[in-house]
C-alpha cells in the first residue's frame, strides 16, 4: 500500500490553485488594459512581460539558494505568495506603464521567491516513492487555476460591463485566500 500524499502537498496545489487563478485573471486581461485603458504601444507590453518574467527567474536562483541554506522554507513561501498578493491592487490603481510594470517586477519577483522553496519542502515532507504524484497533484491543481482565469475573466468582464478595473479588484480575492491559506 502506497503512503498518503502529506496535507501540505494538498495545502501547497490549493495555494497554487488560487493565487494562479488570481494572477491569469491580472495576464489575460493585461493586453487590453494596457494598450486599450492605458493607451500605450503594445511594445511597452512586451518589455513589461520580458523584464518581469526575466525578474522572476532570477528570483529563484536567490530564493533556491537561501532555502537550502537556512533549510527554512516556509518564510519564504509565505514572502513570495505575501508579495503577490501585495501587488495585486497596484493594478487597479494604475494610471500609467510605470506602476503596471512595478506592480509586474513585484509580482514576479513574489513568484520566483516562492517556487524553489515550495518544491523543496515539498520533497522535503513527501516519500520518495510517491514524489512524482506530490508534484503531479500540485501542479495540476495550478493548471486548474490557469484554467479557470481566463473563463472568469470573460465573465466578470461581462458581468462589469467591461470594467477591468472592477475585475482587478475582484480577482485581487483568490490571491488574499491563497496567501492566507498557506
Amino acid at each position: 500500500m502506497r503512503p498518503k500524499l502529506p496535507r501540505n502537498v494538498w495545502i501547497l496545489g490549493f495555494v497554487s490553485l488560487l493565487m494562479d487563478l488570481s494572477s491569469e485573471i491580472y495576464h489575460a486581461l493585461l493586453p487590453a488594459f494596457v494598450t486599450v485603458v492605458l493607451g500605450l504601444p503594445a511594445t511597452v507590453l512586451g518589455a513589461i512581460d520580458g523584464i518581469a518574467e526575466a525578474t522572476a527567474n532570477f528570483a529563484k536562483l536567490g530564493s533556491g539558494r537561501l532555502s537550502d541554506r537556512s533549510q527554512k522554507r516556509k518564510p519564504l513561501i509565505l514572502a513570495g505568495y505575501g508579495l503577490a498578493a501585495l501587488t495585486k491592487p497596484l493594478f487597479a490603481l494604475a494610471t500609467g506603464g510605470v506602476t503596471v510594470m512595478a506592480a509586474r517586477f513585484l509580482d514576479r519577483i513574489g513568484k520566483g521567491m516562492r517556487v524553489a522553496p515550495r518544491d523543496a519542502m515539498i520533497t522535503d515532507e513527501t516519500p520518495a516513492e510517491i514524489r512524482g504524484r506530490a508534484f503531479g497533484l500540485r501542479q495540476s491543481l495550478d493548471t486548474v487555476g490557469a484554467l479557470l482565469a481566463p473563463l472568469a475573466a470573460i465573465g466578470l468582464m461581462a458581468w462589469f460591463v467591461s470594467d477591468i478595473r472592477m475585475v482587478f479588484w475582484i480577482a485581487m480575492i483568490p490571491a488574499v485566500a491563497s496567501f492566507a491559506l498557506a
